[in-house]
């Protein structure tokens, strides 16, 4: 996805998307790769919640519960 359409999605500015982006970045949670012209971004999925309350938990253990298995995603709900 875009930037653009991230912000779209979430209801922010591109602006304020990028800051975010760039944050997570500066802290070790994304690795920015470039791919010709363009930046990829990757999440490292071991890394603890920034929140103090909640860095017992791994960002992947929410990823888990938001992407659907590839069976879910073969056979979705009707």
């Amino acid at each position: 996805m875009r930037l653009r359409d991230i912000a779209e999605a979430v209801g922010i500015t591109e602006r304020a998307t990028q800051r975010i982006v760039t944050e997570l970045a500066e802290a070790g949670y994304l690795r920015r790769e470039k791919e010709g012209r363009r930046n990829v971004y990757r999440l490292d999925p071991d890394l603890p919640l920034r929140h103090p309350l909640e860095r017992d938990h791994a960002i992947g253990e929410i990823l888990r519960v938001l992407t659907p298995s590839p069976v879910e995603a073969a056979f979705p709900a009707p």
